[in-house]
Formats: structure tokens, sequence, C-alpha cells
């Protein structure tokens, strides 16, 4: 038996390596190894520094309001933020339905996880950072816990049984007004074994009569339950002393949770592969992958070390349709992904492509950029792609996504990992774009140069003169031009394109405003 299961084995192995050297033939130049960084020379040169001086001076006979002045006298600061403690870990487990997810949002004080009135809506164990009575800690919630479940179901019971072995204490929520089911036993067996420190919450106890149903849990050997109302807040606060009582001083599970990592966003229409790819970085089944497009609801966060460097990723729920279409749980996945996009640093954006681009994966890309995210597209699916499709996808880039030419595009395969390690380079580049600030006197000089040779058009028999510019602030860049009338947008995307070749901002996306100052009246 064991000798078929090696050879079974064997033959996978072999079939995924054939799948990877076929892919890697018939790749196209776009998914070639990515070039090392160009070393920018951003140094200042005493010329530059003298043009700067000199175009500040100009700057004194136009009028200037507070904001200007301002923003001209501001030093340059870039500071990061300093890496945090290890915080120990504490899991609420148990059957779906019983309110897990409603107690999660109760202890955090606002509605981070997704709720509905339906079981099953939370599917992966996600993290939270949270605090009780001065005391820190990591909050996991989990997918309702299962016995004798297949598919979607079997892999949610999976992954409460990984929150369990990874917590230092758990919070097994009970519905008190059903009792302790055969599958509530079940857990508590599970518990046991793990030899972890066990709260009882017996939930959904609105009242006196609630706290009597309560007390019928003494049976499950765990200790004294505790009677709470997650959706009333009732009972939750000596619920948290006791699972704050319960935490150890020092983890044994919790992860350094700098603050220091980057944060990339995993980001997509549903079904494009973004759990699949999270795994595969991962090298672990840490979300749960299903065919049923829309699994993920919650984003979940995953510290993985890539190349020596640690990054953030969230794995995010599908963007469908407009948000005001949906309902129901996909309604609540779509704000927390928008929100996720907005913590995040990155968004990398999976399109299938072995399919057309859709208006929604131009939506996502869209989204990406107005939230000012540095940006990668990863072309996923690669290996389900036939020959005749691939002319097809390169002139629908050219046309759908001439505007965000600047993006870095990795084609790879999530379900065999293929070119996924070329994933991080690009990550790496767009990251370095994002942070990217060219100094005043550099930029001058570049505009001097660029308006010496391409003036602005006249319009009305009057020529627009750029004064002064600056870098107002990075992630993402963004420039502020003092000039004596209005720059056409033409003129602006010109300076955009030409920024970008000059100082490499790939993968980010540029803000320029122009600032209309006349000269003060004598």
């Amino acid at each position: 038996m064991t000798h078929d299961s090696s050879a079974s084995e064997a033959a996978a192995l072999d079939a995924v390596a054939r799948d990877d050297a076929a892919l890697d033939a018939t790749a196209p130049d776009a998914a070639a190894p990515v070039a090392p960084d160009v070393v920018l020379d951003l140094a200042e040169t005493e010329d530059d520094i003298a043009r700067e001086r000199a175009l500040r001076a100009g700057l004194e006979e136009f009028e200037l309001d507070e904001s200007d002045q301002e923003l001209l006298g501001s030093e340059w600061t870039d500071e990061r933020a300093e890496a945090e403690q290890a915080l120990p870990v504490l899991a609420i487990v148990g059957r779906p339905n019983v309110g897990k997810s409603t107690l999660v949002n109760r202890i955090l004080g606002r509605r981070e996880a997704v709720v509905a009135d339906k079981p099953g809506v939370t599917r992966d164990r996600v993290s939270y950072p949270a605090e009780w009575a001065g005391r820190r800690f990591m909050l996991v919630d989990t997918g309702g816990w299962e016995t004798d479940v297949a598919g979607i179901e079997s892999k949610v019971a999976e992954q409460a049984e990984v929150a369990i072995s990874l917590a230092d204490a758990v919070v097994f929520v009970v519905d008190a007004a059903v009792g302790a089911t055969a599958t509530d036993e079940r857990v508590v067996e599970l518990l046991r074994r793990s030899g972890k420190p066990v709260v009882l919450c017996a939930n959904k106890v609105d009242g006196a009569s609630g706290e009597a149903d309560a007390t019928y849990l003494w049976a499950l050997g765990l200790g004294e339950p505790h009677p709470v109302s997650a959706l009333h807040g009732r009972g939750t606060g000596d619920l948290l002393d006791a699972a704050v009582k319960a935490l150890p001083a020092t983890s044994e599970h919790g992860k350094v949770r700098p603050s220091g990592p980057r944060r990339v966003a995993l980001v997509g229409r549903p079904n494009v592969g973004k759990s699949s790819l999270l795994n595969k970085i991962a090298g672990s089944e840490r979300v749960v992958v299903d065919e049923v497009a829309g699994t993920t609801r919650d984003p979940v966060d995953e510290l993985i070390e890539l190349r020596g460097i640690p990054y953030w990723f969230v794995d995010t729920a599908g963007i469908r349709r407009r948000v005001h279409q949906t309902k129901g749980a996909d309604f609540y996945a779509s704000l927390r992904t928008a929100a996720a996009i907005d913590k995040a640093e990155i968004g990398v954006v999976l399109v299938d492509a072995s399919n057309p681009l859709t208006e929604q994966d131009i939506r996502v890309i869209q989204q990406v950029v107005d939230a000012g995210r540095a940006l990668v597209i990863a072309y996923n699916k690669w290996d389900l792609m036939d020959e005749d499709r691939r002319p097809f996808l390169e002139r629908e880039i050219e046309k759908e996504l001439v505007q965000i030419a600047w993006a870095p595009r990795v084609n790879l395969s999530a379900r065999t990992g293929w070119h996924s390690e070329r994933l991080v380079p690009a990550i790496e580049r767009s990251l370095a774009s994002w942070d990217r600030r060219v100094p005043t006197g550099k930029l001058n000089s570049f505009l001097g140069e660029l308006v010496a040779a391409h003036p602005h058009p006249l319009r009305g028999g009057k020529q627009s003169r750029i004064l002064f510019a600056t870098q107002a602030s990075t992630r993402p860049p963004r420039f502020v031009i003092f000039a004596t009338g209005f720059i056409e947008a033409g003129y602006r995307r010109f300076i955009e394109r030409r920024l970008r070749e000059t100082f490499g901002f790939e993968g980010t996306p540029i803000e320029i405003s122009v600032r209309v100052r006349e000269k003060r009246r004598r």
C-alpha cells in the first residue's frame, strides 16, 4: 500500500514538472526573468542645488498662501515604525452558527469579521490584534467545526483544528439555547487532546432564563460556562477576564508581528486563484481553496518570508460587480476587501489569463490605483491558456490597460507554482518606486531641461510657465508644480511619462497637482 502511494506521488510530481517545462517553453517575453533594479543616480549636483535656490528666490515675487509656505518650508522625514513583540494567541472555536464572528466583533469593538444570519459564513482562520484591560493579544476567528463533512466544510474544519494547535488558549463557544450537541462533545475531545487552556462561552444568553440553560453546559467538563450575549454585549467582560487570565505571559505560538514588513494585498475577481497563490507562496494550506467561486470572505493575513525579507500577504474576497449590487455576506466581504486594499502598501491584482479580460478585472485594477497603492498585475492560470488565446490577450492588454502600462506584469500558475518566484522582484520594484523621492534640485533641473526641449503649448497667445516643483510626499509619489497658468492634462501626462522614464517610477501611480500663482502687485 505504501509503495502504491509513493508511486502515485512520484507520478504527480513528474506531471507537475512536465507542466512547468512545457510552460517555460511556450512563455512569451513578458514572463522573462525580471531584470535587476537599475541603480538610479538621485544625488544632487552643485548645479541642481544652485538652480533650486534661484527658483525658490524667484517664487518670492508671487503671491503664496499659507499652505504653499508650509509645503516649501517642510523638512522631509521618512520614519519607519518599530517592531512589536509577539502577542499571545486566543482562538475562538465552535460549531457553525453559534456566534463566533459576532463575539469577535464584540471583543474588537467594531464590525471586522463578516457576519450573516446563516451558518458557514466564516471559512478561513483570521487573526486580529485585540486588547482587554491593558492586555494585548491576537484574536483568531475560525470557521465552524463539524464532523463527517466533505468538500469545503471539511477544509473549514481542518483550518479550525490548525487554529487550536497554534493557539495559547481557546474560547469554546456553545449555543446555550440549543445546548451541548454531539458535535460540541467531539470538539471537547479535540480540545482535551490539545492540552490548551479552554474558556467555555455559553452564547445567546439574553436574560435570566438563558442563564439557567447555560448551567447545563457544566456537563461538558470544561469548567464554568460563562453566559454571554455576543450580539448585545451581555457578559462579555467576565468572559474576557477569564480568557486573558488563561493566556500565558509569554506566547509559545504567537508570531512577532512587526509593523515594518510590507503589506501585500492579493486582489481580483472571484475564482482567479488568490488563495491558491497564497498557499503556494506560504508553502502550506494556509487558506481554504475550493472550485466554488467566492470561497474567501474575510481578509486573511499571513507573514511569509521571501528571499530573506518578511511580507504580510493578505488574501481577500473576490471583488464582484459593484458593491451595491451584492448582498448578505458577499456585500460585507466586498467592504472588507476595500478596507484591506486601503491598509495594504501594494496590490497584486490576479487576472485569469485563460479567459478574456472583463470589466471587473479593469475595475479591480483601477480600485488599487485610486487607493494610491503600488501595483503588480499577475496573469494567473497560464497553464490553462491555449496557443490561440495568447495574441488576443496581448491585444486586450494594449487596448484596455493602456493607461497603466507602467504596472509590472508577471505570468504565473498558482496551481503548479510556475514562475511564482518572479512575483517577489516585481513587488520589490513597485514598492521601491512607491517609496522613491526625487530631491528638489534634481527635480527642477529635470523639469528645466524638459520644458526647454518641449515647451507648454500656447493657448490664447499666452504660455504657462513652470516656476518651481517639489515632491510633497511618497507612497504614492505626489508632485506639486507652481506655474503662472493652467497646465493642460496632456502636458501633465507627458511630464508623468518622462518622470517614469527618468527616475524609474515603475509600478506606482504618480499624482501631479498644479498651483497657479500670480505675481504680487506692486
